[in-house]
C-alpha cells in the first residue's frame, strides 16, 4: 500500500537555523548540553524563523532538502544492493521485513543541538544484510543513497558494524512514516542524525567513503555526537 498522508512541505533546514543561532551570538545551543536548557528563554530574541526551527523540549524537526517528502509506494518500491558485491540484491519490502528483526531503544541527536531520547526502533543490523550481497575484498564503505534526491552519505564498513547501527522500518512500534524516512532509514545512534539517511533506495559498496550531502557544505565526515562538528 502506499502512505496517505497529506502532502507534506518540509522544514527549513537545520543548518539554516544553526547559522541563525551563531549570528545571534548562541553558538552553544547548537551542541545540546546544559546551554540547550537555556534556549526557551534565549531563544525569545532570535529571528521567527530561527526561532521555530529549533525545537526545545524533546520534539522532532523534520528537516528536508528537496521537500516535499518522498512518497513510498509499497507495490513498486525495492532496495537494491549493489556496487563491489558478488550478488547483487533487490529486495521489496516483505522480503525486506522477512529478514530477521532486531529492535533497540537509542536516542537521536540532530547537529543544531537537539535530542529525542528513547527512541524505539525496528530493523535489520547490516552485516545481516550485506551478507546477503557479499561484499568483495576491496569494498571499504558503504553509500546510502535517498529517494530524496540529492542526498546521499556514505558510512565506512567499521562503524556499520556498531551493536546499534541499524537500517530501520520501523519507530516507536509502528512502520515508519512519511516524515520520518518511509520505508527505511539509516539509524547510527552515536552519530549525529544527519548521518541517518532517510527514504534509502539504494545501497552501494565502495572502496573508500566519500563526502555526502552536508560534508560537501561543511560538516564532518565522521559525526560522532560530542566528537565532531566544533566539539
Amino acid at each position: 500500500m502506499s502512505t496517505d498522508d497529506p502532502e507534506i512541505p518540509g522544514r527549513p533546514l537545520g543548518r539554516r537555523a544553526f547559522i541563525g543561532l551563531m549570528g545571534a551570538g548562541l553558538s552553544s545551543l547548537a551542541w545540546g548540553g546544559s546551554a540547550l536548557q537555556a534556549a526557551s528563554s534565549a531563544s525569545s530574541v532570535l529571528p521567527a524563523a530561527v526561532r521555530d526551527a529549533i525545537p526545545v523540549g524533546g520534539q522532532w524537526r523534520i528537516y528536508a532538502v528537496s521537500p516535499p517528502y518522498p512518497r513510498f509506494d509499497a507495490a513498486a518500491w525495492h532496495l537494491s544492493i549493489e556496487g563491489l558485491v558478488e550478488h547483487p540484491v533487490r529486495l521489496d519490502i516483505g522480503q525486506l521485513r522477512a529478514l530477521a528483526t532486531v529492535s533497540q531503544t537509542s536516542d537521536f541527536h540532530c547537529v543544531t543541538g537537539w535530542s529525542v531520547t528513547g527512541v524505539k526502533w525496528g530493523g535489520v543490523r547490516f552485516d545481516q544484510l550485506l551478507a546477503l550481497a557479499k561484499p568483495k575484498p576491496e569494498a571499504k564503505a558503504v553509500a546510502f543513497v535517498s529517494a530524496e534526491q540529492p542526498y546521499v552519505d556514505t558510512l565506512t564498513l567499521e562503524q556499520l558494524s556498531a551493536p546499534d547501527a541499524m537500517l530501520a522500518y520501523d519507530m516507536d512500534g509502528r512502520p515508519l512514516t512519511r516524515e520520518h524516512g518511509a520505508p527505511v532509514r539509516v539509524v547510527m545512534p552515536k552519530m549525529y542524525g544527519y548521518k541517518g539517511v532517510k527514504w534509502v533506495s539504494r545501497i552501494v559498496l565502495t572502496d573508500q567513503p566519500q563526502d555526502g550531502y552536508w560534508e560537501q557544505r561543511g560538516y564532518d565526515r565522521d559525526a560522532w555526537v560530542g566528537r565532531s562538528n566544533g566539539v
